[in-house]
């Protein structure tokens, strides 16, 4: 976390790693966020995985294994789980082990015939599957929520290519992926009256500050995000509210009354935009689920090896 910290403050704007958000009480904020009336993204996922979940499993197949990469609480899985005929195990892949310890333990409790075997782990990262006492017949890496948007186009290419080889050939990604739509509906979802998201953006600079440590106060940097309609992304940033000097792992970093540091992208794309994006990994959209406002798209991509 250090050097990477401090690699993206000497950027030009600053960055910090988007996947520091969610260490425990990360991962709580933004499960807090998912139950918002403005943030329509869980809301609509879920409704669409309840509404297809019959054909999801079907392409899925029996003695699937089904790795799920940011697993969080697991809440959307328990639908496939559900419905999956005879599964042969279920990996949740989590950076927060804490809470992906607890939800795996829950998990294993609800459905006692299934082996539950968490990875905590950096799922950007090459990724190591547990042995299984029986071989599956398939596996579908399982990636729901709009996290693939937090990639920009070229290193969500990559990072299909690092889930097709883990699902190997003939397997499949099952994806949720975000879509292009009014950009007052995304303002209002990422800026919610609440406070919540502003708590969950502030929340990095805490994980950073115990772990690294650092000597980022809160309170002098305020929550703003804003959709770039040109590349089709919302930008989420940390603003400086006065000119100040934090210290990072002994490190000094002057930020400027006003400077912006960028803590996530979110990609919204058309159905179009990302099946060009799939296949370009090497992977073929076999099917496509979305609600009836077009606001988000669950898709099964098929591993085509090419």
């Amino acid at each position: 976390m250090h050097s990477e910290v401090l690699e993206g403050l000497h950027h030009n704007p600053k960055t910090l790693p988007s996947k520091y958000f969610y260490d425990e009480q990360g991962s709580r904020l933004f499960d807090r966020i998912t139950e918002l009336e403005p943030y329509y993204l869980t809301r609509t996922e879920m409704a669409i995985m309840a509404a297809g979940v019959e054909e999801m499993v079907a392409m899925m197949g029996p003695n699937c294994l089904v790795v799920e990469y940011g697993s969080g609480s697991s809440l959307k899985t328990r639908i496939l789980l559900d419905h999956l005929p005879r599964p042969a195990a279920y990996v949740p892949v989590d950076i927060s082990t804490r809470h992906l310890l607890q939800a795996a333990r829950e998990l294993a409790e609800r459905y006692p015939g299934l082996p539950v075997h968490p990875v905590a782990a950096d799922y950007t990262g090459e990724i190591d599957l547990p042995r299984l006492a029986v071989p599956a017949d398939k596996v579908v890496v399982y990636f729901p929520g709009s996290t693939i948007g937090n990639f920009t186009p070229g290193e969500a290419e990559g990072f299909l290519r690092r889930m097709a080889r883990i699902a190997g050939q003939g397997g499949g990604i099952l994806i949720g992926v975000d879509l292009k739509k009014d950009p007052d509906v995304l303002h209002m979802a990422y800026n919610d009256a609440q406070g919540v998201t502003a708590a969950f953006n502030k929340n990095i600079l805490t994980h950073i500050n115990r772990v690294v440590p650092a000597t980022f106060d809160l309170d002098a940097f305020s929550h703003r995000a804003v959709y770039n309609a040109e590349a089709g992304r919302i930008e989420m940033y940390l603003i400086s509210r006065t000119d100040q000097c934090v210290t990072v792992g002994g490190t000094p970093v002057p930020f400027r009354k006003g400077e912006a540091v960028l803590t996530e992208y979110s990609y919204k794309y058309s159905l179009a935009e990302f099946a060009a994006l799939a296949e370009s990994a090497g992977l073929e959209t076999a099917h496509v689920w979305t609600d009836p406002d077009a606001f988000f798209s669950v898709q099964y991509l098929r591993v085509t090896g090419s």
